[in-house]
């Protein structure tokens, strides 16, 4: 399948990626919807680590319950191993997503480094904070709600994935929003896992 990217930063790396024999297409589920968790089958273990998690970011649940069953598009999918992989640019370093993170349970099956992510979030989250910090979001009322939103769908594809049969999420964080050099920095691993 063709690369699909959204995006300069997601381009850089499915370009980089390619180059290695890696293809990356689109990625879509019906499970990963807005509807986030409550989408996912009530005996999901992954559901109630959600929904404290939804909890934690001060969401409505009435309002993401009457959401619509739309599926959420992703960065990119490995289709012959069905690994989902995101691009995380700066803007994913916030304050929610470092709440989200401290949610996690010890035993996720995750494809990055927990704790790497969350000093990622610690030195970027001024920053971050900034970006669509006026931009609301119907699940998650008052200030931030869009970068509530952002940092609960993020937790939704970590958590969600593995839960629903898919290998754990790679992330590849593109702090500095250049995907090549995000690519080149995780190369060794993406080839391992997917080449």
């Amino acid at each position: 399948m063709a690369a699909v990217a959204r995006g300069d930063c997601q381009r850089e790396v499915a370009d980089a990626a390619s180059e290695d024999g890696i293809e990356l297409g689109l990625q879509r589920f019906s499970w990963l919807c807005q509807q986030g968790h409550l989408a996912l089958p009530a005996e999901s273990p992954a559901r109630g680590q959600l929904d404290q998690i939804f909890d934690a970011l001060q969401g409505d649940l009435d309002v993401l319950a009457d959401a619509r069953t739309t599926a959420l598009t992703g960065d990119f999918l490995h289709e012959p191993t069905g690994t989902l992989i995101e691009v995380d640019e700066h803007q994913h370093f916030s304050s929610a997503r470092l709440i989200t993170l401290n949610h996690y349970p010890g035993d996720a099956r995750l494809g990055f480094r927990l704790d790497h992510y969350k000093a990622l979030c610690k030195r970027w989250k001024r920053d971050a904070d900034k970006a669509f910090a006026h931009k609301e979001a119907r699940p998650f009322p008052g200030s931030h709600g869009r970068q509530r939103q952002r940092a609960y769908y993020d937790a939704l594809r970590d958590l969600a994935a593995p839960a629903m049969g898919q290998p754990p999420l790679i992330r590849i964080d593109a702090a500095l929003d250049n995907g090549r050099a995000a690519y080149a920095s995780h190369r060794e691993r993406l080839v391992a896992l997917l080449g």
